[in-house]
């Protein structure tokens, strides 16, 4: 909404913003890749130790999906590339 030559900043924009607009990478299980494609593919990703990546690849093949990532839109659009360069398959979705 304008007024004169400010702006304002509706209540829950601006609680989104203050929450950074969180994102997160959800990938789903498959029956093309192995546990340790997978568990590599998640440590190139992320970053993340292999104890770490092997319980999200545990927790996708139990569960049919898991959160991998948790962050800003465009670092989760990263990580999800990353991901997708072997061919799993992640969504990119608003917290």
């Amino acid at each position: 909404m304008k007024t004169g030559s400010l702006t304002t900043t509706e209540p829950e924009t601006r609680a989104e913003e203050e929450l950074g607009n969180p994102w997160q990478v959800v990938l789903f299980n498959d029956e093309v890749h192995s546990f340790d494609e997978v568990i590599l593919q998640i440590q190139k990703a992320t970053g993340y130790s292999l104890e770490r990546a092997s319980e999200i690849t545990f927790r996708v093949h139990h569960n049919g999906k898991a959160v991998v990532y948790i962050g800003e839109k465009d670092d989760c659009e990263k990580v999800a590339g990353v991901l997708g360069q072997i061919k799993l398959i992640v969504q990119v979705e608003r917290t």
